[in-house]
C-alpha cells in the first residue's frame, strides 16, 4: 500500500485521535493534531503544488528542522507523484547547492535557520527552483519566498485526484550523510517506504497504544523508517524539539511515551545526568516505557549493561541499515535476543545477508568480510551515478561498505567501515573494536579512533578522547587503561577534544582525519585485499 493510502486509512478509522504531537521545551510549547487534520494539511500541500505546476516526477525539496509541518509536508508531495528531496539541515551552502543541482528541484520548503545558507546560492539555485515557500515565522519570511500557511491557504483539503502512483514509481531522493566524502543522491520507491513500514512494525510488534518519541532528524531515513512501524498502526509519535536528557524523560512521562529510539551519545548523556544527581528517575512516571532502541552507530555492549540498572525492565533491541536501503532494519538484534548485546543481529523482516571476502566468496563464521544484503528495502540506484549504482548492487546484492562477521551462533557482528580500517605494520585495526574497548573506562563520555600516517608503520591509531564533565583523566590513564589491548590495537596518540558527530550520531571521521591525519589515506579497498 502506498504509504499515502495508509495516511488516508488512518484518517478513516482512527480520524479524531491524536497523530503527531510536537514539543519544544526551549519554548515551552505545545502542539498537537489529529489524523484527520494531519491528513487534510498534506492534501492541502498537494494541491498548492499541482496548482504550482507540480506533477509526477517533479522534484520538492525540504530542508527544514523538525516540527509538526515536516511530515505533512512530505506526504503531500508524495501524494502529488513528485519526489520529496529532503536535505540534512546541517549541510552548508555548498552541499545545498550541490544536492539542489543534482534533484533539479522546482520547489523549495525551507525554514528560518537556512535563510543566510540561501542567500549566498539562491541565484544559481533559481535556474530550475521557481517557488519557495517558507516555514518559520511570517515576520521573517523573505520578500523572495511565501510563507506556509499562505501557501495552502486557498488550497482544497480533498484529496489530490487524477494521480496514479504505483509501489515501484520513484517517490523520494535522500542524500547520504557524507561522513565519508560527497553526498551521493540515493533513489528510493513506493515499495521501499512501504516495506520499512511492515519491518519496523514486524520488529517491535507496535500497537495503536503505543507512543513513538521522534528526537532525530526527520530528513534521515532512520527517525522517520522507525516511526513507520508506528505510523502503519494508528499510533500516536511525539516530536521532540531538543535533546537534553530533562526534556526527553519528561517528555517520556507526560506524554506516556512506550518507544524510544536513541542515539548513542544522547543515551550517554542520560545516564551521566543521573550518575551526577541532575536527574531523580522518581520525578518521572516511566512505568509504560517498554522499549529503548538505538541505532546509527555500533553501540557500545558496555553502554546497554549500564543502562539495564537503571532501567531493568526495558527491552533493548538495535539496528542496523544504511539510506541505501531505506534506513534501519535490514539486519536487527531483536528484542528477544538481548544476551547477545554487542551485535548487530540477524537478518530483518524479509532481508537476507552474505559476509564476503574481496573476491565475493562467503566467509564462514568468525572471518571478517564485506556485508552484503538483499531484500524490498534495497535502493532504486544511485541517481545520475550509474558507475556507483553498478559497484554498489551487484545481483541484487547492496554491498554495504562494512565488514562484519557472523558469529557460530548465526548473529552478524559489525566490526567497522571498510573506509576506517587502520593498516599498521601491515596488521588490519578496526577503530570500533577499540573505541569500544575504551567506553568501557568510567571517566570517558565519548572516543574516536582513527589512523595517522607514520613513517615507519604506514599508519598507527590514534584517540580522540572526550572525558566526563568534571572528572580529570591523563594520558597516563588512557596508556595504563589500554594495556588491556594487544599491543597492536593500543593507541599511539592521545588527543583531548571534543568527537564531531553529525546529526544522526555518526563520528565525523573525514574531519578528525583532516584535522589530525591531514586525511593522506590509502587505498584501503586494495590494502584489503
Amino acid at each position: 500500500m502506498i504509504i499515502t493510502e495508509i495516511l488516508a486509512r488512518n484518517h478513516r478509522m482512527y480520524g479524531d485521535e491524536i497523530a503527531l504531537v510536537e514539543r519544544s521545551p526551549a519554548e515551552n510549547s505545545r502542539r498537537e493534531i489529529t489524523w484527520t487534520r494531519f491528513y487534510r494539511q498534506s492534501n492541502k500541500v498537494a494541491n498548492a503544488l499541482t496548482a504550482r505546476g507540480i506533477k509526477k516526477g517533479g522534484r520538492v525539496v525540504q530542508l527544514m528542522t523538525n516540527s509538526m509541518e515536516w511530515l505533512p509536508i512530505y506526504f503531500g508531495i508524495l501524494a502529488t507523484g513528485a519526489w520529496a528531496v529532503p536535505l540534512n539541515f546541517r549541510f552548508e551552502a555548498d552541499k545545498i547547492r550541490l544536492c539542489t543541482e543534482v534533484s533539479e528541484a522546482e520547489v523549495f520548503f525551507f525554514g528560518e535557520e537556512f535563510i543566510e545558507r540561501l542567500d549566498s546560492i539562491r541565484e544559481i539555485l533559481e535556474a530550475t527552483v521557481h517557488t519557495w515557500i517558507f516555514t518559520g515565522p511570517d515576520e521573517l519570511c523573505p520578500d523572495y519566498a511565501v510563507t506556509y500557511e499562505s501557501f495552502i491557504k486557498s488550497s482544497s483539503d480533498n484529496p489530490l485526484l487524477g494521480v496514479d502512483i504505483e509501489l515501484h514509481d520513484d517517490a523520494a531522493l535522500y542524500f547520504t550523510s557524507g561522513t565519508t566524502g560527497t553526498p551521493k543522491a540515493v533513489l528510493l520507491t513506493h515499495r521501499n517506504l512501504e516495506h520499512a513500514c511492515y519491518v519496523e512494525n514486524r520488529h517491535h510488534g507496535q500497537t495503536r497504544d503505543d507512543v513513538f518519541l521522534c528526537i532525530p532528524p526527520l530528513y534521515h531515513t532512520g527517525a522517520k523508517m522507525h516511526w513507520m512501524g508506528s505510523f502503519i498502526v494508528g499510533g500516536r509519535c511525539v516530536i521532540l524539539k531538543g535533546v537534553q536528557p530533562r526534556w526527553i524523560l519528561e517528555a517520556v512521562s507526560e506524554e506516556k511515551v512506550t518507544i524510544v529510539w536513541l542515539l548513542v551519545p544522547w543515551a550517554h548523556d542520560i545516564l551521566i545526568a543521573i550518575e551526577n544527581n541532575k536527574m531523580a528517575l522518581s520525578d518521572y512516571d516511566l512505568s509504560q516505557w517498554r522499549l529503548l532502541h538505538i541505532g546509527a552507530q555500533p553501540v557500545p555492549p558496555s553502554l546497554i549493561r549500564e543502562w539495564k540498572e537503571y532501567f531493568p525492565n526495558h527491552d533493548y533491541d538495535t539496528n542496523y541499515g544504511l539510506t541505501e536501503c531505506t534506513g534501519p532494519g535490514c539486519v536487527h538484534l531483536g528484542i528477544e535476543n538481548s544476551h547477545k548485546v554487542g551485535a548487530i543481529g540477524v537478518p530483518g523482516f524479509d532481508w537476507e545477508c552474505r559476509i564476503v571476502d574481496a573476491s565475493g566468496n562467503a566467509l564462514p563464521p568468525g572471518e571478517s568480510g564485506e556485508l552484503l544484503v538483499r531484500g524490498p528495502g534495497v535502493m532504486k540506484e544511485y541517481y545520475k551515478n550509474p558507475q556507483a549504482t553498478k559497484k554498489t548492487i551487484v545481483h541484487g546484492w547492496l554491498h554495504t561498505g562494512d565488514i562484519a562477521r557472523y558469529d557460530m551462533d548465526g548473529f552478524i557482528w559489525l566490526v567497522d567501515r571498510k573506509k576506517d580500517v587502520i593498516i599498521c605494520g601491515g596488521e588490519n585495526i578496526f577503530p570500533v573494536e577499540i573505541e569500544h574497548f575504551f567506553m568501557q573506562h568510567s571517566k570517558i563520555q565519548d572516543i574516536a579512533v582513527i589512523g595517522i600516517p607514520d613513517e615507519r608503520l604506514g599508519e598507527i591509531p590514534a584517540g580522540i578522547i572526550s572525558p566526563k564533565p568534571g572528572v580529570e583523566l591523563t594520558k597516563k590513564d588512557i596508556k595504563e587503561f589500554g594495556y588491556g589491548l594487544p599491543r597492536y590495537k593500543r593507541l599511539r596518540k592521545i588527543i583531548f577534544a571534543e568527537v564531531p558527530r553529525n546529526a544522526t550520531g555518526k563520528i565525523e571521521k573525514p574531519k578528525l582525519r583532516r584535522l589530525y591525519a591531514k586525511d593522506t589515506r590509502k587505498d584501503i579497498d586494495k590494502l584489503l585485499r
